[in-house]
């Protein structure tokens, strides 16, 4: 049954009191008519729970805005979510349409640092975050009293003479839920191997990520990137008001998994009640990167799943961990967002 308003529902009781199931919750797919939004399909989803957010279809279904029960979940950029059109793939020109969000898709096949790999210039973060779904669709699903959400759509990054990669997304919920997960199949349509690099950019921000707010994790390895980050690294799980003309500091953690296979990290605000809790599936996500952010205007942290690190394609292939697909081969990827009350671990 679905757990709304303080109680449990069947089907039947909730029918006998909505005209349609929209009037407590589902997806509903639209599109921006201004600014540099104008054209950007999206699709909003609702559980019923509280939880809302906007799935950007034409920006590698990335996940926007985000809330629970009007309380803000992710940080917004001041570039915002423009149209893929206005992408700027070169060095750092990402940045000029990263909108921050609940989660932003970085790669396929490079990520991280603006790079040079054997003769290829590589742009920050790579061009999924760009790429328009297709073949997008929306399913309702009633299992006895529990009723499904999920929304689905394909993006392919390929060019001649290149790489040929399929990416099925799917994002699924339930009504009455305050969780989400994130579904990808990856596959390699191409003739020869490809370098395969993924990480799932989840940005936080005010008021769940304040100077009260800590991370909570199993006890494990936590290693900073740079001298920046190991002046802070004692410090990872704490947070400090926004303050002028401070650096980003980024720290890679390997969380032990559960007897599942999933490892977790929590993000808790007791000043709002409220935890955020990040799960992955650890054999395809083995790493998860902290981005850590206390300037002002860019208050944000980044808790990112990833099979690489974010230093560049060259370092990651120089230190013999970059990841190959090969043709025909398929990966499966999963990432589970939850808020409630309490971390779930």
């Amino acid at each position: 049954m679905a757990h709304l308003f303080g109680r449990e529902w069947t089907r039947k009781a909730l029918a006998a009191r909505v005209g349609d199931l929209s009037q407590i919750g589902g997806i509903r797919l639209f599109a921006w008519q201004d600014g540099r939004e104008q054209g950007l399909r999206a699709a909003h989803i609702r559980t019923g729970s509280g939880l809302e957010l906007t799935v950007l279809l034409d920006r590698g279904m990335d996940i926007g805005p985000a809330s629970f029960r009007g309380l803000p979940l992710a940080w917004i950029s001041p570039a915002g979510f423009a149209h893929p059109a206005y992408h700027e793939p070169c060095g750092a020109g990402w940045l000029r349409t990263f909108g921050g969000g609940l989660l932003t898709g970085c790669g396929l096949t490079y990520l991280g640092a603006p790079d040079e790999d054997e003769g290829e210039a590589l742009g920050l973060h790579g061009r999924l975050s760009h790429i328009p779904a297709q073949h997008v669709s929306v399913s309702e699903t009633w299992t006895g009293d529990q009723c499904s959400f999920a929304l689905r759509g394909e993006m392919r990054q390929a060019r001649v003479f290149g790489e040929n990669l399929r990416l099925v997304r799917t994002i699924a919920t339930s009504l009455g839920k305050s969780e989400i997960e994130i579904r990808d199949e990856i596959e390699n349509l191409g003739a020869a191997p490809c370098p395969l690099m993924v990480l799932y950019h989840i940005n936080l921000g005010f008021p769940l990520l304040d100077a009260d707010s800590t991370l909570e994790a199993p006890p494990h390895e936590v290693r900073p990137r740079d001298p920046i980050a190991a002046a802070g690294v004692s410090e990872w799980m704490r947070f400090a008001p926004p303050t002028a003309g401070c650096e980003e500091q980024v720290f890679y953690h390997d969380i032990p998994a559960d007897a599942d296979g999933w490892a977790g990290i929590a993000l808790r605000s007791p000043t709002v009640g409220l935890a955020l809790t990040v799960k992955y599936e650890k054999k395809g996500l083995p790493n998860l990167v902290q981005w850590k952010m206390a300037g002002v205007g860019g208050y944000v942290l980044g808790l990112e799943p990833a099979n690489c690190r974010v230093e560049g394609r060259s370092r990651e292939r120089a230190r013999g961990a970059l990841q190959h697909i090969a043709p025909g081969e398929r990966r499966e990827l999963r990432v589970r967002v939850a808020v409630g009350s309490g971390a779930q671990r």
